[in-house]
Order: structure tokens, then C-alpha cells, then sequence
């Protein structure tokens, strides 16, 4: 069994090879410079500017930019809720669905627009192939972009002094959808289309299955919508059963694209990071540190899935290994590798049910959603919450030697500090009120698959999941009730909103500042003492916020199996 992981560790060491060529890229698209893409995309993006009014050379402070921010999202939103009430009567609706009620319309409109994308519907069965199209896979590119934008501001905090300017929204948003994600959707969706991915439209077919009953099968645009979901750490499925659809992931290789896809951009933002800096040893450090958390993680999960369950091995079940809910076509292995990744990438994409997963894999999947998702994160917002993590353990180590902190070349004042603070525990402390919350309500807990601790985690899950932006589900909870509708709802904005805005606000107040001149009494942020002290306060902060709910949850689930009883 220990083979299966070899297959994963081969994905993941293709991913970090392409990391450095692709943040290169990455780079000079984002400052304008030339790449071999320009002379097809470039006159795009010039077509943008004049058709939108937009002046790219005009750069603007950071309120301003985060006005346009949240005119953009909001702008967003009001779409997609009229798209989906309104789908009924619009075209490309073969099956005749019927308009979304308003709560499910308002948490899937926040969802998208916010890079969350969870579900709370099944995806064939409510939305027609207009608003899969023009509103969820439209805002997949979107959204994505958006929080790139933010983290571009606070990229030009620390490499910026005197200024007040921070960039233009509107450029940073055109260059990344235009250079960035439009071109390797395009690549990707036509791989996964020819390894098998339907990209039809096509009504729906009823046929007759082997016990000779009657199903209904769905097709659609789904290799388009699976590209973007997975390059833009998005993850909203096509299909209920997401990445374990066979028309959404037919084969092994559709199933490495795929997984690969997850890992693709997240991998590089670090390095681009450095870059920025022009100082490649700072992001190839954020970028260690990211990949000892994820491996740690996926070590966990992994040895977690190969212990015995006592009820498959007293059933008869070889080794009593728990492959229920796993993906067999692809092997445990490539399971564990997809739940880490997707958990650790805000995608939330799914090609097994985490639901079936043994309790201390699900640990660490609540863990790596707890923490902000900043192990290598969503596009743009994962690598801010690793950054205020950061600025956080310098605080730290200026106690430590006695001196006003760092980073980056940037002292670190209150305001900084108070901002990192509200991106680190305010998300946390709305999820853990919400999560009460519905525990002690009677309406939802009849949305529960199951009680005990598994319940807990499934309410756990939900909410880390929306706090994340990650969108992925424990698969044992009916969300689709107003009650989850708009409680996760708020938990998405909170978790969305509370990231980016202060990010924006950092990066302002850094871009003011004089650069300090690095000396002998500066802490090294390339060392080995700060990536271990940067991944020491992840951990101990994620362990002082969650370890008393994660030891009713999933802790006292795993030691509940030990003894043979199940939830």
C-alpha cells in the first residue's frame, strides 16, 4: 500500500519543478513586461482598457483600490443572484430546470464571487447550462483574478517607499484573467476534452441500467468549467459528485491533470513573491515553509488512511484498510493526495466523499482550512494569510532580540500588527460563534447524516470550509436550508472579506514607508530559525484556536474507532 504514495510525491515533485518558469512568467505578465504570449495578448488587453474606459497607467492608493474591489464583486453578485432567479426563462436550459429559491441564489452568488464556490445544490439538477456558463465559470476567472489583485497591493507595501500608489484594480485584474488563467484554461480544457471530459450541449438522456431501472443522465460544458475550478483554485463541481464524476474525471490521467491543475499557480505565488522583492531567497523560504506544512499534512493523512478499521478487519476486509467513499479507480494514494491538496489550495474540488475519510484525515483537512488556508492557499488571498502569519512571527522574534520588528525591509508598527491580527483571528472566532450556533439549533441539526463527534465534524467542516473559501463539503450535511444558506453565507463574506481588505490596508500603509537597511541586529527571514519560528506560531495559533471543538470532533472520533464504535 505504501507504493500509492509514490505516484503522489512524482505529481507533486512535477509541480514544484514547474513552479520557478511559471513565476517567472507570472512576474512579467504582472509588471508588463514582455513574454511569448504578448503579441496574441497584448492587443487584448489594450482592446480591454479602451472598450472599459480605463487609463493603465493610473494607479490609485489603496482606498480607492479596494473601493474598486467591492464595486467589482458587488457588481458581481447582483448578477449571478438575477441569473440564477431568473434561469427559468432564459435559453440553454434543456431540462426546463425552475429559478433557484432566494437563500440558495444568495449563498451560491456569494460563493462564486468570493472564490469559494461551495455547493450547496447538486450541480445537474439545479443549474441550467446559461447560468453554469455565463455565472459560475465567468466568476471562476473572476474571482480568482480579484484576489490576485489584493495580493499584488500588498506585494508593492513591501517593495514600494513614499508612495501612496499601489496599482490600478481594474490592470491587475485584466492582466491576470488575460495572461494568466484565460490561456491555461484554454490549454487544459482541451486536454481533459480530449482525455474524455464531456464539452457538449446536449439535453440530458434517460437509460436503462443493468437492474433495468430507468436514470437519467447529464451532459453539458463541464471540461471548460473543470479547467478554470481547478487552475483558479475554484473548485465548484459540474456535476453533484464533482472530481469523481466520471465525466469530470474519467481516468488516471485526467485525474493527474487535474490534480496538478490544483497545485499549478499556488505553487508559484512564493517565488513570484521573491521576485517582486528581487530577493528569490525570501519567497523560496515562504515557500519552504509551506511545503514542510503540507507535507507534514499529507504524511498524516496518509498513514491515517492505511490504519485498520477494526469493523472492515473483523468483517473479513484485507488489512481492514477503510477504501469506502475512496476514489478506486486511482488508488488510495492519489485520494489522499487530492483531500491534501485541495484543502491546503482552497480548491475544494473533491474526488472522493472526505465524509468517509478516517477521523484523523479529516483533522487535517479542517486544520489546513482552520489556519486560513495559507498553505500555499487560494490564488492571491493564501499567500496574504502567510504573510500576516509572518508579520506576526516577526513581531515575535523583535521580542525576542529586543527591537522594533521587520519585515522585508519594512518596520512594523500597530497598525500592521492589528490588521495581520484581524486576518488571523477574526474569521476563527465567526466560524467557532456560527458553528455553535447551529449545533444548538434543532433545524440544523436535522440537516446531520450522522451524530456524535462525526456530526460535529461535519458542522466543523462546513464552516471551516466557508471560512476558507474553499468550498469543498464533508458530504454528511443537507446545507440547502435557509438556516446553512445564509450562515454560510456570512461565513464566506466574513472569511473573504476580512483577508482582503486588510491586505489592502497593510500594503498602503507599507508603501509609505521608507525601505530600513537590513543590519546585524535584523532577523534573517531566509533562515532556517524563521521558517521553523513562521511555521511554529501556524501551528501553535491553529492548535489554541481549534484543539478544545477538534477534541470533541474528529480527536474523540479516532479514539471512538479504536475501540470499535462508529457515529
Amino acid at each position: 500500500m505504501i507504493l500509492q504514495l509514490v505516484p503522489a510525491l512524482v505529481l507533486l515533485g512535477i509541480a514544484g519543478l514547474l513552479a520557478l518558469p511559471l513565476a517567472e512568467y507570472i512576474a512579467k505578465c504582472l509588471t508588463s513586461q514582455r513574454t511569448f504570449l504578448s503579441p496574441v495578448l497584448r492587443p487584448l488587453e489594450r482592446g480591454i482598457y479602451r472598450l472599459s474606459g480605463v487609463d493603465e497607467f493610473k494607479e490609485t492608493d489603496w482606498k480607492t483600490y479596494a473601493g474598486a474591489f467591492l464595486l467589482f464583486n458587488a457588481l458581481g453578485y447582483l448578477v449571478l443572484q438575477a441569473l440564477q432567479m431568473t434561469q427559468a426563462w432564459l435559453p440553454l436550459n434543456p431540462r426546463h430546470l425552475p429559478n433557484v429559491s432566494w437563500h440558495l441564489a444568495f449563498n451560491t452568488a456569494v460563493s462564486f464571487v468570493t472564490n469559494t464556490n461551495w455547493q450547496s445544490y447538486s450541480g445537474e439538477a439545479t443549474m441550467s447550462y446559461l447560468t453554469q456558463m455565463l455565472g459560475l465559470t465567468v466568476q471562476n476567472f473572476l474571482s480568482a483574478s480579484s484576489g490576485m489583485a489584493a495580493l499584488l497591493v500588498l506585494i508593492r507595501g513591501f517593495t514600494r517607499q513614499s508612495t501612496t500608489c499601489v496599482g490600478n484594480f481594474w490592470v491587475d485584474l485584466t492582466r491576470t484573467t488575460v495572461y494568466l488563467l484565460l490561456p491555461f484554461s484554454l490549454l487544459l480544457a482541451l486536454i481533459l476534452a480530449s482525455l474524455g471530459v464531456v464539452q457538449n450541449f446536449e439535453p440530458y438522456r434517460t437509460v436503462q441500467t443493468v437492474e433495468g431501472r430507468a436514470q437519467q443522465i447529464a451532459f453539458g460544458p463541464a471540461a471548460s468549467q473543470v479547467a478554470i475550478k481547478e487552475l483558479g483554485t475554484n473548485g465548484g463541481g459540474f456535476f453533484n459528485a464533482n472530481s469523481s464524476h466520471p465525466f469530470e474525471n474519467p481516468t488516471p490521467a485526467s485525474n493527474f491533470f487535474e490534480n496538478l491543475a490544483i497545485l499549478f499557480i499556488p505553487l508559484a505565488l512564493p517565488i513570484v513573491f521573491g521576485l517582486f522583492l528581487r530577493r528569490k531567497k525570501e519567497g523560496w523560504a515562504l515557500f519552504t515553509a509551506m511545503m514542510i506544512l503540507f507535507l507534514f499534512g499529507l504524511g498524516v493523512m496518509f498513514w491515517a488512511e492505511l490504519q485498520p478499521n477494526p469493523h472492515l478487519a473483523s468483517a473479513g476486509v484485507m488489512g481492514g484498510v477503510n477504501l469506502e467513499g475512496k476514489e478506486v479507480r486511482f488508488g488510495l494514494g492519489a485520494s489522499v493526495l487530492w483531500a491534501a491538496s485541495t484543502t491546503a489550495t482552497s480548491n475544494g474540488s473533491v474526488n472522493f466523499m472526505h465524509d468517509s475519510a478516517m477521523p484523523l484525515t479529516g483533522l487535517v483537512a479542517l486544520f489546513n482550512m482552520g489556519i486560513g488556508e495559507v498553505i500555499f492557499g487560494g490564488i492571491g488571498v493564501g499567500l496574504i494569510g502567510l504573510l500576516a502569519y509572518a508579520i506576526l512571527t516577526m513581531f515575535v522574534g523583535g521580542l525576542m532580540i529586543g527591537r522594533t520588528p521587520e519585515l522585508y525591509g519594512k518596520k512594523l508598527e500597530a497598525f500592521e500588527m492589528t490588521l495581520s491580527l484581524v486576518v488571523i483571528v477574526l474569521p476563527p472566532i465567526v466560524l467557532l460563534i456560527l458553528a455553535a450556533t447551529a449545533v444548538c439549533y434543532p433545524a440544523a441539526l436535522a440537516s446531520l447524516a450522522n451524530a456524535g463527534p462525526h456530526g460535529l465534524s461535519e458542522i466543523l467542516y462546513a464552516y471551516s470550509s466557508a471560512m476558507g473559501n474553499n468550498g469543498s463539503a464533508f458530504a454528511g450535511l443537507n446545507a440547502n436550508t435557509p438556516f446553512f444558506n445564509l450562515t454560510l453565507g456570512l461565513m464566506i463574506l466574513v472569511g473573504r472579506l476580512a483577508t482582503v481588505l486588510p491586505a489592502l490596508a497593510i500594503g498602503g500603509s507599507l508603501a509609505r514607508k521608507q525601505k530600513v537597511p537590513p543590519s546585524t541586529a535584523s532577523f534573517p527571514t531566509t533562515s532556517w530559525v524563521f521558517i521553523a519560528l513562521l511555521i511554529g506560531v501556524v501551528i501553535i495559533v491553529g492548535a489554541l484556536t481549534y484543539f478544545p471543538v477538534y477534541a470533541l470532533g474528529p480527536v474523540l472520533e479516532h479514539l471512538s474507532l479504536s475501540t470499535g464504535r462508529l457515529f
